[in-house]
């Protein structure tokens, strides 16, 4: 059997190799396709099923066959219908032809807005799409039993008879609960992916993890597996605003005001007399204490309550513990003084009251969780800054006419005209005229291309000073800068949290905790005093959790990193969270960008190579002349080194840019030339062959070289090149020496490559990266069990950063990379990385040390509060010995936390 199809999709030869290579691996078919035309014509043994192959080549991309005689004659298969009716779908085509249902609602990938498909359908009349059993609308869980037409003419529309479609006349389908789940489970969104939000989300909270896949929770009562904090959906008006921050400082102000009295109150009386008495004194921290705990504190109680109904034990199922114990222990104290046996009490026969560490420790916490939010604030401004990149608008060329149009309207193959400085709104490549185009964000070199007729360029790169048409190859999720935007999204969700120590610490301890209690509340049960073992064994039962949960635990991480963030400020590390300082000191494999980490990042004029009777002076006066009227990037630094000189300009006539060549003009009537070979040649300008090996030599130790000819004559060349760091050199020695395995990857080429790696000792190293050949690095050394920390400085960098164990941006570089890292080196210089690491091992053993101190007196007191030592000398809890270790732990956790400030680094 022999048939002719159109090919939808087809852009470039790899296109067309992979579309053939597909076909012919398919049984019992052979196929030519044919590139100019679009058309593939097919030979098969058997009746040729079309659905079958476009199935096929789905996998290797927005691929399709269609029907070149239906097409041609009018005809449209009611499978290719689709009616506007509720159905939307992404402007950008993220997830290729798929549509939704939801109003307001924004693309899963992207995240913009999805638009009403009547405006797809309004611009491009042909334009089809098809759904599958894959592609349910949600309503269809609500109509199990009813049917539905497989071609959806209507959109989600469900009937209650099985008749025919009233538009394509098609059998309608029945909504089964098998047809649900084969949806769900095929559809369903794994850890990595925000699920898709329907009507009933807006507004809820999630896991950013997916730890219970996309179940939603009506507050932000913290994950109840991880603990981490929730995060919003936005509302029914695709609004995503976040009110967790500000809820936070609201608690923590409010915490403070009433915790501050509370604590005068308590420990007051060490110094002064109050004018009331005690029991008056109680009931003022009484009423001081409610605030705190069922407004400001009362969401920490809940997630706590959450640990241990899911039992996943963490730092709020201890926190929740002590201070529940502890509150109802002092407010049933403070109404039934007389119930408490003397052995419980003071040496005046007070009664015992612990308001003020119920205030202390949720303030403390409160703090802790306020610092998380800030940095969770920033969590998604990288992808926000990247999409930033791409123009919302392109200058369409048809029929000879200019037309604006915005950036969802441009289709593959059209003609688009990119004007000086403007971004480059697709992947493309130029069909007319020629440009320099900055490509720093794909490359991270700080030197614009030289583009021309068939060359390639990318969407988000900047246009130079000229203008160039170019003809659209991908659009969409294909684009490049696209695909950065996706990586960056998906290597930041795929890295699960690191758990906090005290978590750890917490799923040991809090079991113990209750099962001292439980044996102390037995025991005394058994061999407590007569008449009063029950009030005996409830009393020692609760004080064994009183003074169990550890005042300074609220305060051993946070105090720490509040000195060793300041610490690490003062020396140029910025620091996101502690887990980034926990791995880094196992890091073991770093990955180094090169421009703008190992090097300064930008040009520099290193050389001056004179020939004849020329004079240095004079050649860099005449080159000062000409780059003062131009805008590339090698002038700013011929004007530096000029001005560096004291070497003054002298007036050029007739300047011109010539692209892709250099600089020409007449300086004091003669003309003079500076830019490359190709410029010399055109100018049948003679360069002497000494002078070429010179600048060849040159050309192989990274620079880029200039020739400068007056007239006829060349008068000798200016050599480039971006500059290593002064302190790049010793910083991989030291790094090498500590046991880190350094590998330089750079989106340069293999000579610069070569060089920056050979003077810098680094003898594993990669040139002409993309983003994903970083990305791809990174995820291969963590599949080998390695701890990979990730420098860069570039937007090029983004997806290895955020994919790495520990991003390490320059804080010289672009925002986007900064966002993606978890660590930040003011200064730029990759020497901060061996300095973070020493701070890092710092900080984490002063944070352990911490938490012993915050749990040591406590557990010694446990014993205690047990009732140990009643058979022996007739002591049970004594409000100064649960005071003495709550104070006792504090204090030597603010003085051990201060000790970092002293720390070499």
């Amino acid at each position: 059997m022999h048939a002719k199809y159109k090919v939808t999709g087809m852009t470039c030869e790899g296109c067309q190799k992979k579309i053939s290579e597909k076909l012919n691996s398919l049984k019992g078919i052979s196929a030519t396709v044919d590139l100019e035309k679009n058309t593939v014509e097919i030979n098969s043994e058997n009746e040729i099923d079309i659905s079958a192959i476009n199935l096929g080549l789905k996998e290797i991309g927005n691929y399709q066959l269609e029907d070149l005689n239906a097409e041609e004659s009018g005809f449209v298969k009611p499978q290719d219908r689709i009616s506007p009716s509720s159905v939307y779908y992404c402007p950008m085509e993220c997830e290729g032809d798929k549509v939704y249902f939801q109003q307001g609602k924004r693309c899963p990938v992207c995240n913009m807005y999805l638009v009403p498909i009547e405006e797809k359908l309004a611009k491009d009349p042909n334009y089809k799409t098809t759904f599958s059993k894959t592609n349910l609308p949600d309503n269809f869980k609500n109509h199990i039993g009813g049917y539905y037409c497989p071609m959806f003419c209507e959109g989600d529309k469900t009937y209650s008879e099985k008749t025919d479609c009233p538009v394509c006349h098609m059998h309608l389908e029945e909504i089964t609960d098998d047809l649900i789940k084969n949806s769900v489970s095929q559809n369903s969104h794994d850890q990595h992916k925000i699920p898709e939000v329907t009507a009933d989300m807006a507004g809820k909270y999630y896991c950013p993890m997916f730890c219970e896949g996309d179940k939603t929770y009506d507050s932000n009562v913290g994950c109840p597996v991880c603990g981490m904090d929730l995060v919003k959906y936005p509302d029914k008006n695709g609004n995503e605003s976040d009110d967790t921050l500000d809820i936070l400082k609201k608690k923590l102000i409010t915490a403070l005001i009433f915790t501050v009295p509370v604590f005068i109150l308590s420990m007051g009386g060490m110094l002064f007399t109050f004018p009331f008495s005690h029991q008056l004194q109680g009931i003022f921290e009484l009423i001081l204490t409610l605030p705190v705990i069922f407004y400001a504190g009362w969401f920490l109680m809940k997630r706590g309550w959450v640990s241990f109904k899911t039992w996943n034990l963490n730092m709020f199922s201890l926190i929740a513990l002590g201070v529940a114990a502890a509150f109802l222990f002092s407010a049933f104290a403070l109404v039934f003084p007389n119930i408490l046996p003397h052995e419980f009490r003071g040496h005046g026969h007070e009664i015992p009251l612990y308001f003020e560490a119920v205030c202390v420790i949720i303030t403390l916490v409160i703090l802790g969780q306020l610092l998380e939010a800030l940095a969770h604030k920033k969590t998604g401004n990288a992808i926000k800054d990247l999409m930033n990149l791409s123009p919302a608008e392109a200058n369409l060329i048809k029929n000879g006419e200019e037309k604006r149009i915005s950036l969802s309207e441009v289709k593959v193959g059209d003609f688009l005209k990119v004007k000086p400085g403007e971004k480059i709104p697709v992947d493309g490549v130029i069909t007319e005229g020629s440009s320099l185009v900055d490509e720093s964000m794909i490359t991270g070199e700080p030197i614009p291309a030289e583009k021309n007729v068939h060359d390639k360029v990318s969407s988000g790169t900047i246009n130079g000073n000229q203008v160039f048409v170019m003809k659209a190859e991908k659009i969409g999720q294909e684009t490049l800068l696209a695909k950065i935007i996706k990586m960056v999204n998906d290597a930041s969700r795929s890295r699960a949290p690191i758990q906090k120590l005290t978590d750890k610490v917490a799923k040991i301890f809090v079991p113990a905790v209750i099962a001292s209690s439980i044996i102390t509340f037995v025991i005394w049960q058994i061999f407590g005093p007569e008449n009063q073992k029950t009030l005996f064994a409830f009393i020692n039962a609760v004080a064994v959790l009183i003074v169990a949960c550890p005042c300074a635990l609220g305060l051993a991480t946070p105090m720490s990193l509040m000195v060793g963030i300041g610490k690490g400020a003062k020396n140029g590390i910025l620091i996101k969270n502690a887990e980034a300082l926990e791995l880094m000191k196992k890091v073991n494999v770093l990955i180094t960008d090169k421009t703008g980490t190992l090097t300064e990042g930008k040009p520099s004029l290193e050389i001056i190579e004179t020939f004849g009777n020329s004079d240095k002076n004079d050649l860099l006066r005449l080159a000062f002349s000409l780059n003062k009227n131009s805008e590339h990037p090698l002038s700013g630094a011929v004007i530096k080194k000029a001005k560096e000189e004291n070497i003054s300009s002298e007036k050029v006539e007739n300047f011109e840019n010539l692209t892709g060549k250099g600089l020409k003009g007449i300086i004091n009537g003669k003309k003079v030339f500076l830019g490359n070979e190709n410029l010399m040649i055109s100018q049948n300008i003679i360069i002497p062959e000494e002078l070429k090996i010179k600048a060849k030599q040159t050309q192989e130790k990274a620079h880029t070289v200039s020739y400068l000819a007056q007239e006829n004559q060349v008068l000798g060349f200016l050599s480039f090149t971006d500059k290593i760091k002064q302190s790049s050199k010793k910083a991989i020695l030291d790094l090498r020496n500590d046991g880190i395995e350094i590998i330089m990857m750079t989106g340069d080429n293999e000579n610069t490559a070569k060089a920056v790696a050979d003077e810098l000792g680094i003898i594993n190293f990669k040139a002409n990266c993309l983003p994903e050949d970083k990305l791809t690095e990174v995820k291969k050394q963590q599949h080998q069990g390695k701890t990979v920390a990730m420098t860069g400085d570039g937007i090029n960098d983004a997806p290895a950063l955020a994919q790495s164990d520990i991003g390490i941006a320059m804080g010289t570089g672009t925002d986007v990379a900064i966002e993606s890292a978890e660590i930040t080196l003011l200064k730029g210089d990759i020497s901060g990385v061996l300095r973070a690491r020493t701070l890092s091992e710092k900080l984490v053993r002063n944070i352990r040390e911490n938490l012993f101190f915050a749990f040591f007196y406590n557990v010694l007191g446990i014993p205690v509060a047990a009732g140990l030592l009643y058979p022996f000398f007739g002591i049970l809890l004594s409000p100064m010995i649960a005071a003495a270790a709550m104070s006792l732990s504090s204090v030597s956790v603010i003085l051990n936390s201060l000790r970092l400030n002293s720390a070499k680094i």
